[in-house]
C-alpha cells in the first residue's frame, strides 16, 4: 500500500514555536537553504553571511569533486579538504550513507557554533534538523503528521548543551528515503553525524515490524562509536511507523 507524503513546502510548524521574552526569532532564506533561527538577537546578516560562505564551501567541492552531491554511499575527501567538508564526509562514512545526507546538519551546526559567542542562547532549525546551544532547558516536537500536529517532544536539560536533533522521514518533506516510516529523530552532540545517522536509519524503517529493527541498528551503531573512541555519540534515537513506537538512549518524552 503506497502511504500518503506530506510534501508541501510550508513550514508550519513553525508557527507553534514561542521564543523566551529575552529572545527573538527570525527565518533566512538563502537559495535552498531555509532556516529557522532562535537567539538572543537578530542575526539575520551574520546568519545569511555563514549560509553563503557554506554554500559556496560544498559548492566549490562538488563541482570538482560530482561524486559528493550524488553518491548514496560514503565518499572519501581529499586531506586537505575544507573542514566543514571533511566532517560530512566522516560522519557519513560512519553511517553508510552519502555525504549530502548530513548537509542539513552541517549547515546548522556551523551557523550555531559561530553565533555562540555572541548570543549563548542559539537554536538553528533546518528543514527539521536543529542544532542548539542553550542556558536553559528547552523542549523539542516531534512531527510525525504534518496534519494532525506535533503531540509528543523531548526535553532537553539545561546542562546537556550543545545538543542536534534530527529527523528523517519517508512520509514527510521531499529529501530522499529509501523508507517508508513516519519518523527516525537522533540525538547527538555532533548535528553531521544525527543527520547522517537519521537517514541511514530512516532507510531502514519500511514497516512497523522495523521498528525495533532501527533501535537495536541505533544501539550497535551508539556501542561502535564509544569503542573507536569518536568525539560525538548517537545518544538517542526516537522512531515512529503508524502508531508502533520505539525509543532508546537518552530520550526523555513528554506530552504537548
Amino acid at each position: 500500500m503506497t502511504r500518503k507524503k506530506h510534501i508541501g513546502h510550508a513550514r508550519d510548524y513553525r508557527k507553534n514555536v514561542t521564543p523566551s521574552t529575552e529572545e527573538t526569532s527570525f527565518q533566512v532564506v538563502v537559495e535552498q537553504t531555509d532556516l529557522f533561527v532562535i537567539a538572543q538577537k537578530n542575526l539575520s546578516s551574520e546568519v545569511a553571511a555563514i549560509i553563503h560562505e557554506v554554500r559556496s564551501v560544498i559548492k566549490a567541492h562538488i563541482f570538482l569533486n560530482p561524486q559528493f552531491g550524488t553518491s548514496l554511499t560514503p565518499v572519501a575527501v581529499p586531506k586537505d579538504a575544507d573542514p566543514i567538508i571533511t566532517a560530512m564526509a566522516h560522519a557519513t562514512a560512519l553511517c553508510g550513507v552519502g555525504p549530502m545526507a548530513a548537509v542539513a546538519g552541517a549547515v546548522a551546526q556551523e551557523v550555531a557554533t559561530r553565533l555562540q559567542p555572541i548570543s549563548e542562547n542559539i537554536i538553528v532549525e533546518n528543514g527539521g534538523d536543529i542544532f542548539m546551544n542553550s542556558t536553559v532547558p528547552r523542549r523539542v516536537a516531534l512531527l510525525s503528521d504534518p496534519e494532525s500536529g506535533s503531540k509528543i517532544g523531548l526535553i532537553i536539560k539545561s546542562d546537556e548543551f550543545p545538543v542536534s536533533i534530527c529527523s528523517s522521514s519517508g512520509t514527510i518533506g521531499h529529501s530522499l528515503s529509501l523508507g517508508s516510516g513516519d519518523l527516525v529523530t537522533v540525538r547527538s552532540q555532533d548535528g553531521r553525524f544525527a543527520d547522517a545517522a537519521a537517514t541511514a536509519l530512516a532507510n531502514l524503517l519500511k514497516s512497523p515490524a522495523d521498528v525495533a529493527l532501527v533501535i537495536e541498528k541505533a544501539r550497535t551503531l551508539s556501542e561502535s562509536l564509544t569503542k573507536s573512541g569518536a568525539e560525538f555519540g548517537l545518544d538517542g534515537v526516537f522512531v515512529q511507523y503508524d502508531s508502533k513506537i520505539g525509543a532508546w538512549g537518552n530520550i526523555e518524552l513528554i506530552a504537548l
